[in-house]
């Protein structure tokens, strides 16, 4: 039986590495992330060592990809390997629909709104037979001076590259992947143009879909699992009230479904991170009205004027309960802030989500190990790729690059 042949990627853009553990996870072998927050690359590197990589020190570039020796850099940390896949997506903050709201002037002054042509430069310098593109769905709405950013992100990397843009193709919601959460992203793929062995329909079609979402009719879940819903994925977790910390060093994993046992290995482990922030007794009485008369804060502010808040800037989804039985909605970074929108189910513990728990919806296994102060994680997990969509992908890669 012959060994599988081991591929390596670049991870740009790499966050704390959400998408590189999906990679990892189907045996690629990482040889240089580019990330420019420090904690982050603290984060790659502790995940590196997990995996054991020695030049962790070296692999991981904590640096601004526009500047002049990136290549350099890089080159330096691929040490003449071939590189068979390049990953990662710029930040989303400039393309996405929240930001373009907030900001008066809708992004368009933002300087991350061509931090593609960086991917696209470091793309075209090592040409590796595939590359995955991800960022959010404002992308195929994001402007610059009344001009589309889309269709010059695939102009650009559809130079070399056969891509598609139909976006029936190239939107992927994270649930149908086995994750806890409604989390809906573009991936756009390439298949360098002289590779002629394989469409480019193909490498999209070999990401198979394993889980239906509350949405999908009931004629098309036949074949596939059970979304998994906030129960699944935080309902083993030991209660903790705000303010505490009920992180262990010894904390008996259960594997008792599927999720759990996709993520990690039944045992004894350390549990980090299971730590509340403090809430003050009127947001808690807010919490324990809207999960016990399983109430949207829009209806908890008409029935409970009392209840009410006085600040302006105050929305009817600025309080969100994530229900035990449904996926939870999609983390974002704003849960560093004050994790309002991700309100635990449980009246008892009233309470917004742990940065332990925020990584479960993310998929992030319990040993994977974030730096930083506590807000700095909330931030890394809420800017990730879902470890086991990326995974998805990995794997459907791996069956494509193993013909070409």
């Amino acid at each position: 039986m012959t060994k599988d042949k081991t591929y390596n990627f670049i991870d740009l853009f790499a966050g704390c590495g959400g998408l590189s553990e999906g990679f990892y996870r189907q045996g690629f072998n990482a040889v240089a992330h580019v990330e420019l927050n420090h904690f982050a690359c603290e984060t790659l590197r502790e995940r590196m060592k997990f995996y054991g990589y020695k030049e962790y020190d070296k692999e991981v570039i904590e640096a601004d990809i526009t500047s002049a020796d990136i290549l350099t850099k890089i080159d330096n940390a691929v040490a003449g390997r071939q590189v068979d896949i390049i990953i990662g997506g710029p930040p989303c903050q400039a393309y996405s629909t929240a930001g373009r709201v907030r900001d008066k002037k809708g992004m368009e002054n933002d300087p991350r709104n061509f931090l593609f042509e960086s991917y696209v430069r470091i793309l075209e310098y090592y040409m590796p037979k595939i590359f995955v593109f991800e960022n959010v769905m404002g992308l195929l709405s994001a402007k610059v001076k009344g001009k589309a950013i889309f269709p010059q992100i695939i102009d650009a990397l559809g130079k070399h590259y056969n891509v598609i843009s139909n976006p029936d193709k190239i939107l992927f919601n994270s649930v149908f992947y086995g994750v806890p959460q409604t989390r809906r992203r573009i991936i756009l793929i390439g298949i360098r143009k002289d590779i002629t062995s394989c469409e480019i329909e193909e490498v999209y079609n070999s990401i198979q879909k394993t889980h239906y979402s509350p949405e999908t009719p009931e004629e098309e879940r036949n074949i596939l699992k059970h979304y998994v819903d906030v129960k699944a994925a935080l309902g083993d977790l030991p209660f903790v009230l705000p303010g505490q910390d009920a992180s262990t060093p010894a904390y008996e994993y259960p594997c008792n479904n599927d999720f759990l046992r996709a993520i990690g290995k039944k045992g004894i482990h350390p549990l980090m991170d299971h730590i509340c922030r403090k809430h003050n007794e009127t947001d808690r009485e807010r919490f324990r009205v809207m999960i016990n008369n399983h109430w949207s804060f829009g209806e908890m502010r008409k029935k409970r004027p009392d209840l009410e808040h006085k600040q302006a800037r105050v929305f009817d989804n600025s309080y969100v309960v994530q229900w035990w039985d449904l996926p939870c909605k999609t983390i974002l970074a704003h849960i560093h802030k004050d994790g309002f929108q991700f309100i635990h189910p449980d009246p008892e513990q009233a309470r917004s989500f742990t940065v332990r728990e925020a990584a479960r919806i993310q998929s992030f296994p319990d040993d994977f190990i974030f730096k930083g102060s506590r807000g700095e994680k909330y931030k890394q997990i809420g800017n990730a790729v879902p470890c086991l969509f990326a995974e998805a992908i990995a794997k459907g890669i791996k069956h494509i690059l193993r013909r070409i």
